[in-house]
């Protein structure tokens, strides 16, 4: 028997680091310890992570180890041991352990704010970095692309309250109190496992804040928000102030009047600035709030009060313009959650009743009359009427609905009175997991802003330094001005924020995302968005996919007998209660061309072969050869070349005939998308050149479907394992899509750089990069062309801004611009970059 060390993990809340490399030197020192398997240090979060052998190190040897490098340890949120005995293969005892060394209880909980009051992404950095700085926060990430903050937390360490006044301490507004949800794993050799989600806990918490911060949200894109919002008066105020200290100095007043006057408007629009300025240096990291605090500061100390108001005024009135502009961009996304109206009228015995959406059961029928909302999703059980699914699909027809027909929520009734059997509930809808799909997409980071973002943070820290170097270098080594000098340092850093830089990318992916989302294409984030604007090579499954995936009649053949139409009519009467998809479309085809159907006599069903009836005094048979060889009749050799001539086509001839012989034959094949054609010419006409079709099926099936949707190139008879093969051989020579269904595509889908489904929205939405929502082939060229923009309108933004602030750098180091230029400078770049982006907004469709 072999029996291997009992192991503890810890993690410990370190405080007394300055920086990064305080982090990489606890890590290695903790690593250098006798018993230490594992360590890591976070600089950002503050938190050490310790594994180590319990009966070789203890825990006051880690912490006296951690000490002595000259930082404190303030708090320890978890310990957990892991002992696993082994004896010939046989017994694992995993013990998670707590104070009484049996049971490991772990509570977390989750929270998801909406912030206000957020400028650039580097805020977004600053609330990050605060509240993993409280005790008892595990994690925390801020996307500024969409305002949304989330907190992993053990409730038992810290409450909802002290996460809020953080924030508004940072200087930021709680708008929105979105989710909260707890988990509580209780663990002991396979003991139970309790997740609950307490959305209600959270609405409490929430509500007081959510009510006073509303109205300012609502009217964020409206002139209502420059006089009622807080930071709309602000600018007003202090532009008001410059004015009437200009005036002053004008009329020649004593100066301390026109002082006066800018010091009222840089107190009224610079405190909250200053204030999230004070918190970032706190925090040991600098923004843009702090660097404009400093040159404001240092623009009065040298007697400038005039540029110190107008340089408050210009950054309160960008920033203040770049949310109001942004806020359109992020309103796209909300208007989705406005789609499904807050009630449902259901139908309960023999009376209506109007209850919340919330309140609605599987299984109950909903009434939706003419001009109303559909409320669920279900499935129309009475009426016909024609949908509008424009805000799911994209599509701009309406369609028709009938009995046995899918609705969304969401969408909108329009000519006839339906009864809908609820088949998900408010929080499982489709429009409920397309909005949950695109907030996850906007909140995501995309490579270039991942790129911009580490740039960003070797770029400021620099930039500061060489401030400080101008403003001491000269007036002490070549005995220069120090007022100059000084001047051109807080000009520096003024420039040295990378506002524009980082807002760049994420304001170009939203509004991409909100685009392609009313068009009924779903990103799955940024990552997806620029992999499909580098595409060269867009692999197509072919069931499912370019075909429609059920059979339809391709073409009637008679022997001289008796007509095509007659063969038609024969086998259409014979089929017409048979629920084989080829009868189905045999039937389907006769009626279309208005043929009369009789009613058979000695219906008889043949299992595996086909079909026999009476009409009048004549048996007649429709089904395969097997069947006809075992009735004993013979095929003429006219009748054996046209059925080899059928199958050579990849089609699936149904024989007619009698006892005397073949009257005819029906050729049918999985008929192709009617815009498949369309679409794939669409994809050549935008530069995508290299079109592969994937299958199972045989090649001749292949060649058929290829030569009509126009693809030269194809593979066929592929199993799963040979379509992933193919996937990996075509990456070799480029970037590779490949587009599915989403059902039995996943291997193939999950090798390709992006996958692309257009099948049914639940099983896509899981599998795929990119959602078809409609199922419409012809919004790829719209997918593709979009994600193209996208890259190039990032590329443009992230050279502007690094071109502008190169450019700045140099002109305010010689002393050609001032304070205000700078930052009209800094602040212009961003409105520019966000402007540029927000261009994304407004594609629409593919241009011929």
């Amino acid at each position: 028997m072999t029996q291997t060390p009992s192991l503890k993990t810890q993690t410990l809340q370190v405080g007394g680091m300055d920086c990064g490399s305080c982090a990489k030197t606890i890590e290695v020192a903790l690593q250098q310890l006798h018993g230490v398997t594992e360590a890591t240090v976070n600089f950002t979060t503050g938190k050490a992570r310790v594994s180590y052998d319990a009966e070789v190190l203890s825990e006051k040897s880690i912490h006296n180890r951690i000490k002595g490098l000259g930082y404190t340890i303030e708090q320890s949120h978890e310990a957990q041991s892991h002992q696993q005995t082994h004896s010939c293969g046989g017994e694992h005892d995993h013990d998670h352990q707590n104070h009484d060394h049996n049971v490991d209880i772990v509570s977390l909980q989750t929270l998801q704010l909406q912030i206000g009051g957020m400028d650039c992404g580097s805020c977004a950095k600053t609330i990050e970095a605060g509240v993993q700085k409280i005790i008892g926060v595990q994690e925390a990430s801020v996307s500024f692309a969409s305002e949304r903050l989330h907190i992993s937390y053990d409730p038992q360490l810290v409450n909802e309250k002290a996460i809020y006044d953080r924030i508004q301490d940072l200087g930021y507004t709680v708008e929105e109190g979105v989710e909260a949800s707890s988990h509580h794993h209780t663990d002991s050799c396979g003991h139970d496992h309790e997740h609950n989600h307490s959305h209600d806990h959270n609405y409490e918490h929430s509500q007081p804040i959510n009510k006073s911060k509303q109205k300012q949200k609502s009217d964020l894109t409206s002139w209502r928000f420059w006089i009622e919002n807080r930071r709309g008066q602000s600018v007003i105020l202090a532009g008001i102030g410059l004015v009437l200290g200009l005036l002053t100095q004008y009329l020649v007043l004593p100066i301390w009047i026109a002082r006066a006057f800018y010091g009222i408007g840089i107190v009224i629009a610079g405190y909250p600035i200053a204030r999230a300025g004070l918190f970032e240096l706190r925090l040991r990291r600098a923004d843009m709030n702090l660097l404009m605090t400093i040159s404001v500061i240092g623009a009065v100390i040298l007697g400038d009060w005039f540029e110190g108001g107008l340089v408050v005024f210009l950054f309160s009135l960008g920033t203040t313009l770049q949310i109001f502009t942004f806020g359109r961009t992020r309103n796209a996304i909300r208007s989705l959650m406005d789609l499904t109206p807050p009630t449902a009228t259901v139908k309960r015995g023999n009376q209506e009743f109007t209850v919340p959406v919330e309140s609605v059961q599987l299984g109950e029928i909903l009434t939706i009359r003419p001009g109303g909302r559909v409320a669920l999703d279900g499935l129309v059980v009475s009426g016909t009427s024609a949908i509008d699914q424009s805000p799911i699909t994209g599509e701009s027809i309406p369609e028709d609905k009938a009995v046995g027909d899918t609705v969304f929520a969401g969408t909108l009734n329009q000519t006839g009175f339906l009864e809908v059997k609820v088949t998900h509930t408010s929080s499982d809808t489709t429009v409920a997991k397309i909005i949950n799909l695109v907030e996850q997409a906007q909140e995501s980071r995309a490579p270039s802003q991942q790129w911009v973002d580490k740039f960003a943070q070797v770029y400021t820290p620099i930039v500061i330094l060489a401030a400080i170097a101008i403003a001491l270098i000269p007036p002490l080594a070549f005995a220069q001005p120090f007022n100059v000098w000084l001047y051109r340092a807080l000009v520096m850093l003024v420039i040295a924020c990378p506002c524009a830089l980082v807002i760049s990318t994420p304001v170009s992916i939203v509004s991409a995302i909100g685009a392609a989302t009313r068009q009924g294409v779903l990103f799955k984030g940024g990552n997806a968005l620029e992999t499909a604007g580098h595409l060269t090579t867009l692999a197509f499954d072919k069931t499912g996919t370019i075909t429609q995936g059920l059979p339809i009649v391709q073409q009637v053949y008679d022997l001289g007998k008796v007509n095509a139409d007659m063969v038609l009519q024969i086998a259409a009467s014979l089929e017409q209660q048979s629920e084989h998809p080829l009868a189905k479309a045999i039937v389907a085809k006769a009626q279309d061309l208005g043929l009369e159907l009789a009613t058979p006599l000695d219906f008889t069903a043949l299992p595996g072969k086909g079909i026999q009836a009476n009409f009048g005094e004549m048996l007649y048979f429709v089904g395969n050869r097997r069947l006809f060889s075992d009735q004993g009749i013979c095929l003429s050799d006219e009748a054996e070349s046209l059925l080899t001539e059928i199958e050579q086509l990849g089609q699936i001839p149904v024989l007619v005939g009698t006892n005397g012989g073949l009257l005819g034959a029906i050729a049918l094949s999985d008929g192709i998308r009617l815009e498949a054609t369309e679409a794939l010419r669409q994809l050549r006409r935008i530069g995508l050149k290299r079109l592969v079709m994937l299958t199972g099926d045989r090649t001749a099936v292949a060649k058929q479907i290829a030569q009509q949707a126009g693809i030269t190139e194809y593979r066929a008879e592929l199993l799963p394992e040979d379509k992933l093969e193919e996937i990996q051989l075509l990456r070799q020579r480029g970037v590779v899509g490949m587009v599915g269904d989403g059902i039995n595509d996943a291997p193939a889908l999950a090798a390709a750089d992006i996958s692309f489904a257009v099948g049914g929205i639940d099983i896509a939405l899981e599998t795929a990069d990119v959602v078809i929502v409609g199922s419409d082939l012809r919004r790829l060229a719209y997918a593709v062309e979009l994600s193209r923009r996208t890259v190039s309108v990032i590329q443009q933004n992230v050279v502007f801004s690094l071109v502008t602030k190169g450019l700045f750098l140099l002109l305010g180091t010689f002393g050609f611009v001032g304070l205000a230029v700078a930052v009209l400078a800094d602040t212009g770049t961003s409105l520019l970059v966000t402007a540029n982006g927000m261009r994304l907004f407004k594609t629409k469709t593919v241009k011929d």
